[in-house]
């Protein structure tokens, strides 16, 4: 290593960057463009679309609690909002059909599913539902003004529960459809289908 040359070892530094980081560039036939067959199936629409709905749903949740239970969360707004953004980027991701995120919110709704429980049914502390007995104090809203009764919060953190499981199910269920699964199909073909990469339209031959 001492009797490399620096130029030798940054043109070495050089050529490994290109290629741990600029993916190959695939060539295609004249004329050929590249389709994802799996997209169109019925069963791969409605799997994303379920599941970019029960995403936003569980964001809704969240916001619901947060909100109207703002005065009465123990340190944990913060990681809400955060949970809320990083929920929504998924859900426009997964419409753009990016099959590797599926994996990531499926793990972070069994975290969800976790915490809602826990906190749906006071297993570590209090819950929303004992708050609704006398020596409590009601919830006050982000806004300052009058949060949701407990009894309201307590069903709500439940309802996050379900839709967790929900998730989960269905993102796994997205993540074997194979939503990656690439053909080579003509560029006519492609566009009737709807499907495939934009691509030029076909040379026209050259005038004899």
């Amino acid at each position: 290593m001492l009797g490399r040359s620096p130029g030798n070892c940054s043109t070495r530094t050089a050529e490994n960057v290109w290629s741990a980081f600029v993916p190959p560039v695939r060539k295609l036939p004249p004329g050929y463009t590249i389709a994802y067959p799996n997209r169109d199936k019925p069963a791969a629409k409605a799997t994303k679309l379920i599941v970019i709905l029960l995403l936003l749903i569980s964001v809704a949740l969240m916001l619901i609690v947060t909100i109207g239970g703002w005065s009465k969360l123990q340190g944990l707004k913060p990681v809400n909002f955060v949970w809320c953004i990083v929920y929504v980027l998924i859900a426009i991701w997964i419409a753009r059909w990016n099959r590797g995120l599926l994996p990531i919110a499926a793990a972070l709704a069994i975290l969800l599913l976790i915490l809602a429980v826990i906190a749906g049914t006071g297993y570590s502390g209090t819950s929303w539902f004992d708050r609704s007995h006398a020596g409590f104090a009601p919830a006050q809203s982000m806004f300052g003004g009058s949060g949701l009764s407990p009894d309201t919060l307590g069903l709500v953190t439940l309802l996050i529960a379900p839709v967790q499981v929900l998730l989960i199910i269905f993102a796994m269920r997205g993540f074997s459809q194979g939503w990656n699964v690439e053909i080579e199909v003509p560029i006519d073909e492609a566009r009737r289908r709807g499907a495939g990469r934009s691509a030029p339209p076909p040379p026209e031959p050259a005038p004899a």
